[in-house]
């Protein structure tokens, strides 16, 4: 294999290496629809998430209803919490 080619490969790899390190991710979004109990598709800021029996849902500041305010938390695509947030979170 060239050096050439083992630089690539080695960009590649550390990119993809970097990528993973970033797995988990939150963010804010209003809950546009969800499902009448806890498991099953969520839509929050237009992104479409599947919640389990084993997603945290955190009411502090109020109830997780359509037109809501929340905070995401995900680690590797799972949802880990939804939480309630003031609307001034979501630019409210």
């Amino acid at each position: 294999m060239s050096k050439s080619m083992l630089i690539a490969l080695g960009v590649f790899l550390t990119a993809g290496t970097l990528h993973v390190a970033h797995a988990s991710e939150d963010f804010y979004g209003i809950i546009e629809s969800r499902p009448d109990g806890k498991v099953g598709t969520w839509i929050v800021g237009g992104r479409a998430i599947e919640v389990t029996d084993k997603t945290e849902l955190d009411k502090d500041h109020g109830p997780l209803r359509v037109g809501a305010c929340v905070e995401v938390d995900m680690d590797d695509g799972v949802v880990e919490e939804i939480e309630s947030e003031s609307p001034q979170k979501c630019g409210l």
